[in-house]
């Protein structure tokens, strides 16, 4: 059970929950929720999981290694996310970079933010299905602590814009 939402209550702002990972959609979420931000005053939290295979012990210098890099990246990625956001909205997105299983650190990053009132995902119009992170948030969804916004992935700026 996560912590009861705050995000409306005096001394607290709404915010969004963007998941920023290797899919071409991405750029979607976050520009439906920079949007949703800016019209409601709330603010955007961008997480980058980062999914490490387990090491084995003998390869641990490898495995700091491919830490390291895989750090790299994820802040690589969040730069370009935050600027996206910044640019269509002028906000500064909250950055978070987790480890491990992406349901439990989603679900862990919800739980400790109780001004998160909304998870935004963008799904691949492709015919290889919506994405992974859609695919695994379905399985729980009926038990999600919060509402989940998925974007399709093929709205332009301009359908955004007249959503959000």
């Amino acid at each position: 059970m996560t912590a009861q939402r705050r995000s409306y209550e005096s001394g607290h702002k709404p915010k969004c929950l963007v998941i920023v990972d290797d899919t071409a959609e991405w750029d979607r979420a976050v520009y439906y929720a920079s949007r949703w931000a800016m019209r409601v005053g709330g603010g955007v939290v961008m997480l980058r999981i980062i999914e490490l295979e387990e090491q084995n012990q003998q390869w641990l210098g490898v495995a700091d290694i491919m830490r390291a890099e895989a750090q790299e990246d994820a802040d690589a990625a969040l730069d370009r996310a935050a600027g996206r956001a910044n640019g269509i909205a002028a906000i500064t997105p909250e950055r978070v970079i987790r480890e491990g299983d992406p349901t439990e650190q989603i679900l862990d990053v919800i739980d400790k933010d109780v001004d998160i009132a909304m998870l935004v995902l963008a799904a691949n119009p492709g015919p290889e299905g919506p994405g992974p992170i859609i695919a695994l948030i379905a399985n729980v969804a009926g038990s999600f602590p919060i509402p989940v916004t998925v974007v399709p992935g093929d709205l332009s700026d301009d359908d955004i814009d007249a959503l959000s």
